[in-house]
């Protein structure tokens, strides 16, 4: 039986394929713009060898700037970004956080953790979410609000992707973090119309809490 793949190698495998693919359209751009690989090399401070080897994939190692001079000098500019997909390493707050939610939920739904979007390619997730027949709730966790519009945005931009009836942001009780909610909280309030305790009184019950919510536990 094949053990799961673990974040960590995860994240190595899209590293390196990601890393493949841009020394090739590096080593295209050369070829494009009829550039020597001397030439080259002479713009970024390597020899003509070393620019050969990194282009067929022999240098393993090469470091992220690198590539970046790579693609710069022929032309081409790179740009990346991360952004959350679940899977990753959780604190032991974060999974007390979503256990304590779990063990309130009533019976009658249906639990998951780590749903995927249901977009080939995509690698975002959800936390966890809940299902019954003609609902289904998507939930994030929150342990630490360092910036609470950020988040906002990408749980509304994964509730579009991901077509879920509601998302939750579960959000541990902490000072901080109520203090940074109050603060925000009249700009929330048209994403996320119900109450805190609204909504877990119908979690708790099995029912649907008729929108999406910042639920405080």
């Amino acid at each position: 039986m094949t053990s799961k793949e673990r974040p960590a190698d995860r994240g190595r495998r899209r590293g390196e394929r990601l890393r493949d693919e841009l020394l090739r359209e590096a080593h295209e751009g050369r070829v494009t713009r009829n550039l020597s690989q001397q030439l080259v090399g002479r713009a970024i401070g390597l020899s003509d060898s070393q620019v050969s080897r990194i282009e067929r994939g022999g240098h393993p190692d090469v470091p992220f700037v690198v590539v970046a001079q790579l693609l710069g000098v022929v032309g081409l500019q790179l740009s990346a970004r991360a952004y959350p997909v679940g899977g990753g390493i959780r604190d032991a707050a974060q999974v007390a956080l979503i256990d304590r939610l779990r063990s309130r939920v009533s019976a009658g739904f249906v639990w998951r953790t780590e749903v995927p979007m249901p977009i080939e390619r995509d690698l975002r997730a959800w936390d966890a979410a809940l299902f019954k027949p003609m609902l289904r709730i998507a939930i994030d966790a929150e342990t630490r609000l360092r910036d609470v519009q950020a988040v906002d945005r990408r749980i509304m931009l994964k509730l579009r992707d991901s077509g879920f009836d509601r998302a939750l942001i579960l959000v541990a009780a902490t000072r901080s973090n109520r203090l940074a909610l109050r603060e925000f909280g009249p700009n929330l309030r048209a994403n996320y119309p119900i109450p805190s305790a609204v909504a877990l009184r119908a979690l708790v019950a099995g029912e649907d809490p008729g929108g999406n919510s910042i639920v405080v536990l």
